[in-house]
């Protein structure tokens, strides 16, 4: 029986499908799962597949957004605002608490999924009034590894990215599958302190003539 909601049953489906399966997972699957007889739902309400992995991220940008404004706005008042581990910290846990609300149990996988997907991965996006928080945090996280070679720090904060989905997802498939108890305090301080010390490991320097 079709469920009263259909547009939401897609982006239930399709959330949970692409972490699963991947991006390219049929659409007549994410309908079917949707409870759908219509193979062209996903059509019908977001024109596209990319028109669906928008609306799935953006339903969760708003919460997303509000609690890392607030972030902001705490740690502006004790003066914590520009600290690495700050930086990093306000990026990742809020991830971390909406994957632990009730039935939200894929998000994080889908993230991992879709990261360097155009809907998501294109630069222009972060211009976007939706995004304040995040490019606020990622020009201060970029003035607070000044003292890296330009290179090495564009490339470390690319990394960053990778590093974070992978941890979450990884994180919350060990939650689904019972092999870890949620700590969220300790789970999130592990994983933000695992991002910043890829971030601030050391620069190798190359010896002269080596191989």
């Amino acid at each position: 029986m079709a469920t009263e909601d259909p547009r939401a049953a897609l982006l239930d489906a399709g959330e949970r499908l692409i972490a699963e399966r991947g991006v390219d997972v049929p659409l007549r699957d994410i309908a079917a799962a949707a409870g759908q007889r219509n193979n062209s739902a996903v059509h019908y309400y977001f024109d596209s597949r990319g028109g669906l992995i928008e609306a799935i991220v953006e339903r969760r940008m708003n919460w997303l957004e509000d609690r890392r404004m607030g972030l902001l706005a705490q740690h502006e008042a004790d003066g914590t605002a520009h600290e690495i581990h700050t930086l990093v910290a306000m990026l990742t846990a809020p991830i971390l608490e909406l994957i632990g609300t009730p039935r939200i149990t894929h998000y994080g996988r889908f993230l991992e999924v879709v990261r360097a997907h155009p809907v998501v991965a294109d630069a222009r996006r972060l211009a976007g009034a939706d995004r304040a928080a995040v490019r606020i945090i990622a020009t201060r996280l970029d003035a607070a590894l000044a003292q890296l070679p330009p290179r090495r720090r564009r490339q470390r904060l690319e990394t960053m990215a990778t590093v974070m989905f992978a941890l979450i997802a990884d994180y919350e498939r060990a939650l689904e599958a019972g092999v870890r108890t949620a700590d969220p305090d300790s789970d999130a301080a592990e994983i933000i302190d695992m991002i910043v010390a890829m971030l601030t490991v050391p620069v190798h320097q190359a010896t002269p003539g080596g191989a």
